[in-house]
């Protein structure tokens, strides 16, 4: 990548967007092929996660006061822990959103750190940044429940997941809306807090990072005495003559544990993130609650976890590969291999407007459209419509012309295309039973690709992390 040059127009790609009895039944196999041998870690742990996020252990054993943390990889999968043994978590399992800095007097005196939004957790997506003294107007936080704020006076909206986000004081700052369904698969974590406005002095703070996402699979037994924590990031604080407007929280992420047998009264939580305060009580709205899933054959749990969990029989570990949509350029500047979504592509000052953003689609039919989606850090957004998908539907291409704002931009594509009732009913069993009519794929950035199946009644149901099986 180029360096940052003055008031160069910089697109962020997205990646190509996704008291119990106990039962008798045939013992639950997670799948794992034990690649990665036992994980016993004696002291404070970061993992470094693979491509796909996905890790083979034969034996989990976290001792007491030792906390593992995930580090993102590339495209931000959500955290997979499968065990072809048992899970036993008497530490803490962590995987919070980050929290916005505080900006002005609340800040650390640190200018260059004001309204820089809250990092996600590892399949979460981030808060949005905070408006300045020269553009107000806060950032909507990312992901399919990110907070918005549609004006440049007032604190961001919550993030939302599995409830609706809190939305500012004013309710200018609208929370994001809830998304995913309740059997957490496929994975997929919490979304990002929107941006305060700025102040006539001092940049508005930035939203709270949502919660990441994990799955913990072992075909024994997963005990968790201590805790596995996915909160949501704070929102930032602003304060000071002339200050700005509060962030809002991340929302929690979703956490999904299945055994033949769980067992422990560890905390288990995924709770959303805390508003930011902002001057003149412009606050930022909370985050919303994640989601918790535990599906067991065996079941011997007996506290409360924080969002309620749901419950069933184990099920399936993955789910089928599906349709794929990626940017593959923008201005003739081709897209990395793994995009992060943060200042993957720069352009040269001057680039002309317009410029030509190209997609590639797998699985999607040819003649539909993609809506491109350009979100300026501290703008508007703008929408553009691409020509035709062209090729075959295995692979096509299209290409839309946009006019790209000077600053940082995310670049959000998105397809909705029909599917014939015999995929309709194939998928129906990740849409609560009910046919599946349309498919929207999305790209999200510095994530993997969300695809959101929409059933005949119109609820919507988003995928997100799922590992491909062809």
């Amino acid at each position: 990548m180029h360096a940052k040059q003055p008031n160069a127009r910089r697109a962020w790609l997205l990646t190509a967007l996704l008291g119990l009895a106990p039962m008798a039944a045939a013992a639950f196999d997670s799948g794992s092929t034990g690649a990665d041998g036992a994980f016993n870690p004696l002291v404070d742990t970061q993992v470094v996660l693979p491509p796909d996020g996905v890790l083979n252990y034969t034996d989990v054993n976290i001792p007491a006061g030792v906390t593992v943390t995930f580090q993102r990889n590339a495209t931000n999968t959500p955290v997979t822990i499968l065990a072809s043994g048992n899970v036993t978590i008497a530490g803490s399992i962590v995987l919070n959103g980050g929290h916005a800095t505080d900006s002005g007097a609340a800040g650390d005196g640190n200018l260059g750190d004001d309204g820089l939004p809250g990092l996600p957790a590892p399949g979460g997506f981030a808060g949005g940044r905070g408006g300045t003294v020269a553009n107000p107007r806060g950032g909507n936080g990312l992901g399919p429940g990110g907070g918005s704020n549609a004006d440049a006076s007032y604190g961001g909206g919550g993030g939302g997941f599995g409830a609706v986000g809190a939305s500012a004081l004013f309710r200018s700052g609208f929370g994001g809306p809830i998304y995913g369904a309740a059997t957490l698969l496929p994975l997929i974590g919490g979304s990002g807090g929107a941006g305060g406005g700025g102040g006539s002095n001092f940049a508005g703070a930035g939203g709270g990072g949502g919660g990441g996402a994990i799955m913990i699979a072992a075909t024994g037994t997963v005990a968790i005495n201590g805790a596995v924590l996915a909160d949501g990031g704070l929102g930032g604080s602003s304060s000071g003559a002339g200050g700005g407007y509060g962030g809002g929280g991340g929302s929690g992420g979703g956490i999904r544990i299945v055994a033949t047998t769980i067992q422990g009264n560890g905390s288990i939580s995924a709770i959303g993130g805390p508003r930011g305060s902002g001057t003149a009580s412009r606050y930022g709205g909370s985050g919303a609650v994640g989601r918790i899933r535990f599906e067991a054959e065996n079941f011997l749990r007996t506290a409360a976890t924080n969002p309620a969990f749901t419950f069933a029989a184990p099920g399936e570990v993955f789910v089928a590969g599906m349709p794929a949509l990626s940017i593959t350029s923008v201005a003739g500047v081709a897209a990395p291999a793994e995009p992060t979504g943060n200042a993957d592509i720069t352009l040269a000052t001057g680039t002309p407007n317009p410029v030509t953003v190209a997609f590639h689609a797998s699985g999607v039919p040819v003649g539909n459209t993609v809506t491109l989606t350009v979100l300026p850090a501290n703008a508007a957004p703008l929408t553009a419509v691409s020509d035709a998908l062209a090729g075959t539907d295995a692979s096509s291409t299209a290409s839309a012309s946009v006019n790209l704002p000077d600053g940082p931009s995310v670049l959000q594509a998105t397809v909705s295309f029909t599917v014939t009732a015999a995929i309709g009913d194939a998928l129906k069993n990740y849409a609560k039973g009910e046919r599946v009519e349309r498919i929207e794929l999305a790209a999200a950035s510095g994530a993997a690709p969300l695809a959101t199946l929409i059933t005949v009644s119109g609820k919507r149901y988003v995928w997100s992390g799922g590992r491909a099986i062809n």
